[in-house]
């Protein structure tokens, strides 16, 4: 199905769906031009949607991805699963690292990191960057495998995900009296940080196959910081539990088949 793309070069590849993927987050935003509000009830859902897919895309075109191709370099299942567990906590800490360092601010728990000699809005943005720079490394790294599906199925799933996760950013912004252009401008900026990270992520893992498992584990662990520390936590945080669970088990079996069957 996906043969005709076999022959482009893998840092392409990334790029490009990465790209793809990242626009997701404008495109999600154009409503804001319109639209001032939308219910907390409804917020919460799509921050389920959008981590139910990320969760499946860790697990099915990350994880499992990674630990085929350590068994074949390694012909060791313990050897393997070390290297994809050193992997995934290798992402966390960066990812902490990157919270811990980089100044930045959410819109449910407030700045973090070194903020005070930076305009609140550019908080916001530095925010949003941290969490999509995984999510494009994720794409590139999908790319770099023997199975370009995997990188399809990564760029179309994160796309799909960052269409309500822009909109409620970018309502978000509306809530903290910026305006409708501005709102729609930060999340369509934001999104086009993804591109940098796939590119990275094809580049480092067309460097060497060698290098595959433990780049794939690395996103994934970059990715399950992002779900679980920002993504999870946000939409909960609204009051609207049972939606945001539903959000998440609808994001995570629409990712999975689209997994599955663009494979």
């Amino acid at each position: 199905m996906l043969d005709f793309i076999k022959d482009i070069p893998t840092v392409y590849l990334g790029l490009i769906g990465s790209f793809i993927a990242g626009m997701g987050t404008g495109v999600g935003a154009i409503p804001v031009l319109v639209i001032r509000k939308i219910s907390q009830r409804v917020q919460g859902a799509m921050l389920g949607f959008g981590a139910g897919v990320m969760l499946a895309a860790t697990s099915f075109s990350l994880v499992v991805p990674s630990l085929e191709a350590a068994t074949q370099q390694t012909n060791s299942n313990t050897f393997s699963a070390l290297i994809v567990v050193i992997g995934i906590l290798l992402g966390g800490l960066f990812l902490w690292c990157s919270h811990q360092y980089f100044p930045h601010e959410h819109f449910i728990k407030g700045p973090e990191g070194n903020y005070q000699n930076l305009k609140r809005i550019w908080l916001f943005v530095i925010a949003i960057a941290i969490h999509n720079f995984p999510e494009g490394l994720a794409v590139g790294v999908g790319f770099g495998g023997e199975y370009v599906a995997n990188g399809t199925a990564l760029a179309v799933g994160i796309g799909l995900q960052n269409i309500p996760e822009g909109f409620v950013v970018a309502i978000a912004l509306l809530t903290e009296k910026y305006s409708r252009w501005s709102a729609f401008s930060v999340a369509l900026l934001t999104g086009l940080v993804e591109p940098l990270g796939g590119l990275i992520g094809a580049g480092v893992v067309s460097i060497s196959q060698a290098i595959l498992p433990w780049a794939m584990a690395f996103a994934a662990g970059a990715m399950l910081f992002v779900i679980s520390d920002e993504i999870i936590p946000e939409s909960h945080s609204l009051g609207h539990e049972k939606e945001a669970t539903i959000g998440v088990m609808v994001g995570f079996v629409i990712m999975m088949f689209l997994d599955f069957t663009l494979g």
